[in-house]
């Protein structure tokens, strides 16, 4: 069962409801045929849940949305993009803890990340 706090985004939704949201916005980027996708599914399901109001949080199929996975240069996945003013904050790929999830989301909406990360190169 997929959470109501789950949004699916595609290249026709993507950039007014992450690119242009006023607060933190997750964004998983998953492949159906990705075991470790289904794995963390469920773990970001949970913190959507718990962010609900906070930060928002959603998925991109890349096999469906190859534009958006090629435009935010999506080598692998599970990916997960923390975005913030429109702006990549924090970015990791492969499967990841709930804590681990947890510490790439600002405290607050206008804050940086818990803890210090690696940014892979953006455009």
């Amino acid at each position: 069962m997929t959470s109501e706090n789950v949004h699916e985004w595609n290249e026709l939704n993507f950039e007014s409801a992450v690119l242009r949201a006023s607060g933190a916005v997750l964004v998983d980027f998953t492949a159906g045929w990705c075991p470790p996708c289904k794995r963390l599914s469920p773990i970001v399901e949970r913190i959507a849940d718990e962010t609900w109001g906070r930060v928002s949080v959603g998925r991109v199929d890349i096999d469906a949305c190859p534009d958006l996975a090629s435009k935010f240069r999506i080598r692998g996945v599970p990916t997960l993009v923390v975005f913030l003013g429109g702006k990549e904050i924090a970015r990791r790929t492969g499967l990841m803890s709930e804590e681990g999830i947890r510490a790439l989301l600002p405290e607050r909406d206008d804050s940086p990340p818990h803890s210090p990360t690696k940014l892979e190169a953006t455009p």
